[in-house]
């Protein structure tokens, strides 16, 4: 439309200036120099347009090697982002081995090669060819100019993905002093150590395990394992323990599990009272399983002001079989074996665990009935490890119609 209008005011101007040139053609002398040109009006507008064609026909052609150079890049372009696309497509329909001829094809063309070389990698991987995944990131470490940390990153987590753990951890190392405290780093860090059982190696990472990039309940199963192992230390004292926990990041130290972990340890150091105290205060805060059922482990200096405050939470939380498996040991502590034994009946009926009826076990015994003590570890067994219970071939009743029996009864 546009062109259109501009064709239809050119065409009115023309006839308009046509219309003065025919009526008058005028005259022009051109003297330069000892050379005379004698010519029209219309002539010399025809000479002018002449040279003006000549010239932007002469600038056209000096410039045609660049112009063919540059259509050529962007059809080299476009059909390196082509195969970048089509690439990634096979890979994740899981035809590997065409994605990585794709990605690796216009690798000369391709205005990002990291990617395409990274790509590549992690599609040889996904064909158990090795070598040929570290050739790829090989080239991709040569190519980036300031990539060098994620051509690294990619390197470590395909070799944690494999099991090299340790080609893994040299890598990391390798990144470590290239980016410190790098996020993504950090994380595969704490994962490779968790993989190799380095509990030692995992408890030094705590302080910067905040700054690592894992999901939050990953990080948290992390601090756990590592928290395990040094609070599970014979040599472990009440410095060492503050030591660790003040290196520990904020959120991990209200972390449930955490909570739970540090009053089992200042239990074990015979610090009981303090780590009720601290208990009963995170779970006001926050109630969860974790410090639910530490709290049945701790003791304090008055058990039966514990038990009491169970069952004060037991009004709110009747039907919680953590919380009555806590009863129950708190009971067990102070020999009252008949509220124990309710407490735990209702807490395996709610939820039987293996905690569960091995405790119940140990007061069966206690109480003297050998059989039903059997039963119930075996029916724990069963949960913990259903393969090994099988080997126990027995036929006797299931554990709730025993529990359901009077005792005695035949």
């Amino acid at each position: 439309m546009r062109f259109g209008l501009w064709a239809l005011l050119a065409l009115l101007l023309g006839a308009f200036a046509a219309h003065f040139v025919l009526a008058d053609r005028g005259y022009v002398l051109i003297n330069f120099r000892g050379y005379v040109l004698e010519m029209s009006v219309p002539g010399l507008v025809l000479v002018l347009v002449a040279l003006y064609l000549l010239v932007r026909g002469v600038v056209a052609l000096a410039k045609a090697p660049f112009w063919m150079r540059k259509a050529l890049r962007e059809r080299g372009l476009k059909r390196g982002g082509a195969d970048l696309a089509q690439g990634l497509i096979h890979i994740t329909e899981g035809d590997f081995a065409r994605g990585e001829r794709l990605l690796t094809r216009g690798l000369a063309t391709s205005d990002a090669p990291l990617v395409n070389y990274l790509l590549a990698a992690r599609a040889a991987q996904l064909q158990g060819a090795p070598e040929r995944r570290d050739e790829w990131l090989k080239l991709a470490y040569d190519e980036s100019a300031g990539g060098g940390a994620t051509v690294l990153l990619t390197q470590a987590e395909l070799q944690l993905g494999v099991g090299e753990l340790d080609a893994a951890l040299a890598t990391l190392q390798r990144l470590e002093q290239l980016k410190p405290d790098h996020p993504g780093a950090l994380g595969l860090l704490a994962r490779t150590y968790r993989a190799r059982g380095d509990g030692a190696a995992l408890a030094a990472l705590l302080p910067r395990l905040g700054r690592a990039r894992l999901a939050p309940a990953e990080r948290e199963e992390i601090a756990c394992e590592a928290l395990r192992a040094e609070l599970s230390r014979a040599d472990l004292t009440s410095e060492r323990l503050a030591g660790l926990w003040a290196q520990l990041p904020s959120d991990l130290r209200a972390a449930p599990e955490v909570v739970a972990l540090r009053a089992l340890a200042l239990q074990g150091l015979g610090r009981g009272e303090e780590a009720e105290k601290e208990l009963r205060a995170a779970l006001k805060k926050n109630w969860q399983r974790a410090p639910v059922l530490a709290y049945g482990e701790v003791r304090a200096a008055d058990g039966a002001k514990q038990l009491k405050q169970a069952e004060t939470w037991l009004k709110t939380y009747a039907e919680d079989g953590a919380l009555l498996l806590t009863a129950a040991r708190l009971c067990m502590a102070i020999e009252l074996w008949g509220k124990a034994r309710s407490y735990l009946e209702s807490s395996l009926a709610l939820a039987p665990v293996p905690d569960a009826y091995a405790l119940y076990g140990r007061l069966l015994t206690e109480l003297g009935e050998g059989e039903r003590a059997a039963l119930a570890f075996r029916s724990g067994l069963a949960l913990a490890s259903p393969a090994a219970a099988l080997e126990l071939k027995s036929d006797a009743p299931p554990l709730e119609r025993l529990a359901a029996r009077e005792p005695g009864a035949a």
